[in-house]
Formats: structure tokens, sequence, C-alpha cells
């Protein structure tokens, strides 16, 4: 074999080594950045879901939002390795909307919505003209709506996109009930001012009110359950099945069971 041949295939073996080297390299990921929104949700992340990945060797970093439009962006651009916040009917709206390649990874634990109040008993005491605050952002304030609709205090049109409904989708409304959307993170501060208010329930966690105080507490559906969210490109990777792994550890559901009682739940963690 000549000298030049013999360069050539050293050259080669090295290339391929290199080339096979180099993905699994990439899957060596030990550092993980995790957004979800304040209160319960990074609640459960921090409690039940970081000692879990720290045990697997990862150094995990947690970042609290407190909307829900930029943990999606911060995942899309890089800043994010995964997010915990949202359904997947708000996921699916918002990757379409954007463009963004951003996937569902696995389904997790959440406070339900709940409708509270400090001037009444019940919802059977509601009056003409009474006050209700929910969340203002789009997906959240159809969700509010949707649990009104459930409770027969108001009717929707029938067709009504369920992640796009507004005040302007209600079909009737007889108590004339006056609907104040506002930031979902301040709904808890108007009970001093309002009859009702629909609070989504990691804020209502974070502000101290209990799930049990709720005059009515959602049975979440499962389509909005939340789910941790990762890009599309990393959805087989090894550090994402160790994440959707965690989820469901029975340390995990063991957590949930101390900590946060009155959580929804997939089916896998009841």
């Amino acid at each position: 074999m000549t000298l030049h041949r013999r360069l050539l295939l050293s050259l080669a073996l090295v290339s391929t080594t290199w080339g096979l080297a180099a993905p699994a390299h990439a899957q060596d990921k030990k550092e993980l950045v995790i957004g979800a929104t304040a209160g319960s949700n990074i609640e459960v992340l921090r409690l039940g879901i970081k000692p879990l990945l720290e045990k697997k060797g990862y150094k995990v970093k947690l970042v609290e939002f407190n909307d829900y439009v930029q943990p999606n962006l911060a995942l899309a651009q890089g800043s994010l390795d995964a997010n915990f916040f949202q359904h997947t009917i708000y996921l699916n709206r918002f990757r379409q909307d954007r463009q963004l390649d951003i996937v569902e990874l696995v389904q997790g634990p959440m406070a339900p919505f709940g409708i509270y109040s400090k001037k009444r008993r019940s919802l059977a005491e509601v009056k003409p003209g009474d006050r209700i605050t929910l969340a203002n952002d789009p997906a959240n304030l159809a969700h509010g709506l949707a649990l009104l609709a459930d409770q027969k205090l108001l009717t929707l049109k029938p067709g009504a996109d369920p992640i796009r409904v507004t005040e302007k989708d209600i079909a009737s409304n007889p108590y004339q009930l006056k609907l104040q959307p506002i930031e979902a993170a301040q709904i808890p501060r108007t009970l001093d001012d309002v009859e009702y208010a629909i609070v989504n329930g990691n804020f209502a966690i974070s502000s101290g009110l209990k799930l049990t105080e709720a005059l009515v507490l959602e049975k979440t559906p499962e389509h909005y359950l939340l789910v941790v969210a990762v890009k599309g490109k990393d959805r087989e990777a090894a550090w994402t099945r160790d994440v959707a792994e965690a989820f469901h550890e029975a340390a995990f559901k063991t957590v949930l069971d101390q900590h946060f009682p009155g959580y929804s739940r997939p089916t896998f963690l009841q």
C-alpha cells in the first residue's frame, strides 16, 4: 500500500470516528434551563422534578415568568431548553401562529382553575350585574369563559374556537355579568372589589389562596393539563427522555401527594 493511500485511509478513519462521536457528544448535555410561570408551576419543578434530574447528574436552572408569551419565545430562541406552563391547545396554536419548532414532550399536573369570592358564598347567590375578573390573555380568557359556561352563568356561540373565544362569542348572559379581563397574576388582588374572580390555579396558590376555598374548582379536562415543551430537534435527545421519565417516577407522584393536593393530574400520575 502506497504512503498516499495509507494517508487517505487514516484521514477517512479519523473523519468517520469524529462524525460518529459528534452526535454522542451532543447527547451528553448536562446543564438544563427550564422555564415556568410563577406560583405552583415553578414549585412543581423545584420540589418534584429538579431533584430527580440532579440525581441523574444534571445541573438544573429554573427561570420564572409572569406571562404566557415569553416562555415559548425564549424556548424557540434557545435561552431555555424546556418550559412548563401551557396546555396542548395553547402550545399548538402558538407554534402555528409564530411558526416555531416547539413540541409537547410530556404532560404534567396543574392547579385547577377556580371561582373565588369574598362577597358571595356560592354561585347560587349570583345577582344581576355582578362583576367577575378573569385572565385577559387569549388562552386563559377562553378557559375562564368555558368555566362560566359550564356553570350555566352564560352560554357561548356554537362552533366557537376554544382557544380564541372572547366576550364577542358569548351567546347569552342572563345575569348581565360584568366581565373584567385583567392580567392573570393580578386577579387574586381583585377579590376585595368584585363579586367573583376566576383565578388560575398557580396564581391562586402563589397569592395564598387555598384550592379548598374555591366556590367552584374545575375538573380539568385532559386537554387543559399542562405539558412540558421542547424544541422539535431535541424531542429524541437523551436529556429530554430523562425529563419525561422524571414526570413518570413514583418519587414525583409522592411529591405531588405531599405538597400539591387537589391538583389535576394526567392518568399516569393518578
